[in-house]
């Protein structure tokens, strides 16, 4: 289609840009221009992949009367999405105690009545313990030496809730109505779940995006010009909007930015075989992605990202260029 898909970096440093579409709370899209699609799906992996967040790894059951087993309780708990800034927290390694710097631990216990109707166990019911652990481990040796501090499953030197990056921003499931399990009379779940930093390639768990993909941006091309009558009637007959008149005397057809889809495609094809093959469409240099994330900030999470791909690769001084879409 006469496309250079050769990358020269002059021309990469004068023609990248990133254009924001959308930015809301749990999603955001944006068109990355002049860049080839292997770029587009390093960003795609690295989102799934390599950028760290909380999620629940250790679930500690003390009781559990419930249908649901031990270990589905347990991963349905890992699943649950957590509102804290991963980068307040350390890795932990198995050799690692569990501290305030590198554990989250969450209370679950919930009871339901004999004599009452069935209940719905939801993720508002997780309690942060800023403290650490209240599962006392080693009871027996405890016992038997009434002066020795009673030792629990963390090691946390102070409270979480007295750090300052806490103090007005406690930490808790991102969403209350998660449904845990069901409780019927006389059934009862107690617990406590451990969360840490980890990352997606350990386990989806950690994947701080929903789904992230992107697409090819398409770039419709008028083999000859369509004025006048024509115009507006391929205006009329495009059902996805994409083509608009420039006034300049005689009517002008001009293509607009569209999305790709199946639906454009069909059109061009019946409106070719109406006025006779002037249209044609092929996919330009530019790539839209359209990334759904929901755990931390849409912002912050566009910076690791391109820090992550420095890293792999050059840094941003190197290229010659600023990654960052959102201003300073």
């Amino acid at each position: 289609m006469g496309v250079d898909n050769s990358l020269r970096l002059e021309e990469f440093r004068n023609n990248f840009r990133v254009e924001v579409i959308s930015l809301t709370e749990d999603d955001m899209e944006f068109d990355m221009i002049g860049i080839d699609a292997a770029i587009a799906n390093a960003f795609r992996r690295i989102l799934i992949a390599e950028l760290p967040t909380m999620a629940i790894e250790k679930v500690l059951i003390a009781n559990n009367t419930s249908v649901v087993q031990d270990e589905v309780l347990a991963h349905r708990l890992g699943l649950v999405p957590l509102k804290v800034d991963p980068r307040l927290f350390n890795y932990k390694s198995e050799n690692d105690e569990p501290n305030e710097k590198n554990t989250i631990v969450f209370k679950l216990h919930v009871c339901c009545e004999r004599g009452s109707s069935r209940i719905k166990v939801k993720s508002n019911e997780l309690k942060w313990l800023p403290h650490g652990s209240e599962f006392i481990l080693g009871t027996e040796k405890a016992a038997a030496d009434s002066t020795s501090k009673t030792k629990t499953y963390t090691s946390f030197n102070c409270s979480q809730d007295s750090l300052p990056e806490f103090v007005n921003n406690p930490i808790a499931p991102k969403h209350d109505d998660i449904i845990l399990a069901k409780l019927g009379p006389g059934q009862e779940i107690e617990l406590e779940a451990h969360a840490v930093k980890g990352m997606g390639k350990t386990h989806a768990k950690w994947s701080p995006v929903a789904t992230a993909w992107y697409r090819m941006l398409p770039e419709i091309v008028f083999l000859q010009e369509i004025e006048d009558e024509k115009a507006e009637e391929l205006v009329k007959k495009c059902p996805v909007k994409v083509f608009d008149i420039e006034d300049i005397g005689k009517g002008k057809m001009i293509a607009g930015p569209g999305l790709f889809s199946k639906l454009l495609i069909l059109s061009l094809m019946h409106l070719n075989w109406l006025f006779t093959a002037k249209v044609i469409i092929h996919l330009s240099t530019g790539s839209r992605c359209m990334l759904f994330v929901g755990q931390v900030e849409r912002e912050q999470l566009w910076q690791d990202l391109v820090r992550v791909l420095s890293v792999a690769n050059a840094s941003e001084e190197m290229i010659g260029i600023s990654l960052w879409p959102f201003g300073a």
